[in-house]
């Protein structure tokens, strides 16, 4: 705790000469070595402690300006040492404000009353109507708020979850806002009941009332010019600016929301990005982004989605209240124009194209394209599975992961190809085969939750579905075997041995989060219990959780190679993995066959309509050459070619592992 001590009968005089008046002067402590040089025209009211004022800053264009207070009114504050406070019309009234802080030209900065800044807010995601609220605070993750949101079936896990929730926000609260160290406050209006983190910087903001803009050093925060925000919380390393307006929001960790964004009861979480469109009531999972204008998401559960221009949803068939929502799961798209009318389900890395009044739920069939056709929702199961822009998107969510702070808030597991996603395969195919046994053989098209699937497209489904299932299978499998020099076949049977029990049955995507149920239910089981005592244990959970990762799903692949291919990896023989390695390496060249054609068509004469606009056809080939570049060259292509090389690679590698080994358990 740093001394402070009275004033001297000389400072005080100094401080008068400077044109400083204060109510008491007896108030006012200041630090040992405190010095009036850098203090003048300030009002003084209140408790107040100040600190020593001699660093100089260098501002924007090389000015450069010395510590200190200068034209302000500052009521009930304590300002720690080299801080810098200028040009406030109105007052600072109840902050701390830390060392090497900036306050320039801002109208007020105050803390009215006692305030949680934020914390304990309830947004009404999913559901406008409520009922699915949940409790924003600083440290808020996006599993935490998956099971607040989704979870309402445990009312005693949410109202333990709850009471742990409370017991930080009672921590928080306090009539004294704070103002972290290096933060800046730059041309704003008003600024009321709001916490600022350190570095962040906050600038030309119009009005901002209880919330916390959290920041760290290793990522800092930035609110810019004309955004109004009210109940919120931000996280480190967000980026909210250009007039985006905000209510009951929270904003996650690398988040970007400006160019005149709106949003109200929704929740961002890693990575998001919303741009001129309108969100109400959404769940945003990590990397859900929106960028245009004419773009409205509404009452609905997204991850790893890309929302078209004109995207829509809707929830206006009620007659008790707005009270329906919908689910994008992870990897979802929406193209130009695409509407949904909620209640609906769309499967994992599907597309949505054209309008769906017939409520859709396609869980089950994911990597799907769902197509408007004559007022008719169309189903192609799988064939997104062969795009070359699924691939991309998932190779470029990791690259674009924004986060810098040394603690991560939500845990994300990138995969595209994961128990989460093949059990929903698993599944896919038997509806289909059930389809195609029940409505018969010779149908032309089927029905299946409000879509229609063709005969063709249910036998590619089929057929594009093994090919995913055999190809993660066979992923695991080599990794798992990567680098052993097996002794004898019992060495190779105990090295696929699983190292947990957990994982063998249903698994979900906690909003980005992989795992098993089974673990899910043992949380959500201690919470009810009062096992968990925090919320930092809470997160720990996550990240134990999060590690845990491949343990579990190779156990669930044990699992799978026995229920689906009769592999019991406990008793195998090498004879029969030599197959199967074989028909993995097939699969996994015939897979990227189909995602070589995808990206040529890419390159094909229609794609170049347009170059060479003033040029004959020789003209508009070497214009299209120079601007997307040589086909074979393109670095998804070359991506396309090294990944054949390279599973061929492995296959042959462990097969002859694998042979050597037989050749030794010869008698």
């Amino acid at each position: 705790m740093k001394a402070y001590r009275p004033l001297t009968k000389k400072e005080i005089k100094s401080l008068e000469q400077n044109q400083c008046s204060a109510s008491d002067w007896g108030l006012v402590l200041v630090s040992e070595n405190f010095s009036t040089n850098n203090i003048h025209h300030v009002a003084f009211s209140g408790q107040i402690k100040l600190g020593e004022f001699n660093k100089i800053f260098t501002f924007p264009g090389g000015v450069q300006k010395k510590a200190g207070l200068s034209h302000a009114t500052i009521h009930n504050c304590t300002i720690e040492s080299d801080a810098y406070i200028n040009q406030v019309k109105n007052h600072i009234a109840n902050y701390h404000i830390s060392s090497n802080a900036i306050i320039e030209n801002v109208d007020s900065v105050t803390t009215e009353s006692e305030s949680c800044f934020g914390n304990g807010v309830l947004v009404s995601a999913l559901n406008e109507a409520g009922g699915r609220e949940i409790s924003i605070y600083n440290e808020l993750s996006a599993h935490t708020a998956y099971i607040m949101a989704l979870y309402r079936h445990r009312p005693k896990a949410i109202e333990k979850l709850q009471q742990l929730i409370d017991q930080y926000k009672n921590n928080i609260c306090s009539s004294i806002g704070h103002i972290g160290t290096g933060a800046k406050l730059i041309n704003c209006r008003t600024i009321i009941d709001i916490n600022i983190g350190p570095y962040a910087t906050i600038e030309g903001v119009y009005r901002l009332h209880n919330g916390s803009i959290n920041s760290s050093e290793y990522h800092p925060s930035y609110f810019g010019p004309g955004v109004i925000a009210e109940d919120f919380i931000a996280a480190s390393g967000c980026h909210v600016s250009d007039s985006a307006l905000l209510s009951k929001c929270f904003i996650g960790q690398g988040c970007e929301l400006g160019k005149h964004y709106s949003a109200e009861n929704s929740v961002f979480f890693a990575n998001s990005q919303g741009f001129h469109g309108e969100a109400c009531s959404i769940f945003a999972g990590p990397y859900t982004v929106t960028h245009h204008k004419s773009t409205l998401l509404i009452a609905g559960y997204f991850s790893f989605m890309n929302a078209g221009s004109g995207s829509n949803q809707s929830n206006h068939m009620y007659k008790l209240g707005p009270i329906h929502q919908g689910v994008l799961e992870r990897g979802s798209k929406t193209t130009s124009d695409s509407y949904l009318l909620w209640p609906a389900r769309i499967g994992a890395f599907s597309l949505v194209m054209g309008r769906h009044y017939r409520n859709p739920d396609t869980s089950l069939l994911p990597f799907s394209y769902l197509i408007e056709n004559k007022d008719e929702s169309i189903l192609a199961p799988g064939v997104n599975l062969r795009s070359v822009g699924t691939i991309r998107d998932a190779r470029k969510w990791p690259k674009r992961d924004k986060r810098k702070d040394k603690k991560l808030l939500d845990f994300i597991n990138f995969s595209l190809l994961s128990p989460f996603t093949i059990q929903k395969m698993i599944s896919g195919n038997k509806a289909l085969r059930d389809l195609k046994h029940t409505s018969g053989a010779t149908s032309d098209y089927y029905m299946f939750n409000n879509v229609k699937i063709t005969k063709a497209a249910l036998e590619r489904g089929m057929k594009l579905y093994n090919i995913g299932i055999i190809k993660y299978l066979g992923n695991a499998l080599i990794k798992k075997l990567e680098g052993i020099t097996f002794v004898n076949t019992e060495h190779l049977r105990k090295s696929l041995a699983p190292t947990t029990s957990f994982g063998q049955d249903e698994w979900i995507d906690m909003a980005g989060l992989l795992v098993p149920k089974e673990r899910v239910m043992t949380l959500l089981d201690d919470l009810e219990n009062g096992l968990i005592s925090d919320l930092d244990e809470l997160n720990l959970r996550y990240e134990m959780m999060h590690t845990q990762y491949f343990d579990f799903a190779w156990n669930w692949c044990v699992n799978v190679f026995k229920e689906e291919f009769d592999l019991d990896l406990n008793a195998i023989e090498i004879d029969q993995l030599i197959p199967f390695i074989d028909n993995w390496k097939k699969s996994v060249i015939d897979l990227d066959q189909m995602l070589y054609a995808d990206a040529k068509k890419e390159f094909t004469l229609k794609s170049q309509t347009g170059f060479g606009i003033d040029g004959s056809e020789e003209t508009r080939h070497l214009d299209f050459e120079h601007v997307r570049g040589d086909f074979e060259k393109h670095p998804s292509v070359q991506d396309i070619h090294t990944h054949i090389r390279e599973k061929s690679r492995l296959a042959e590698e462990l097969k002859d592992r694998l042979i050597l080994l037989k050749q030794r358990d010869k008698p």
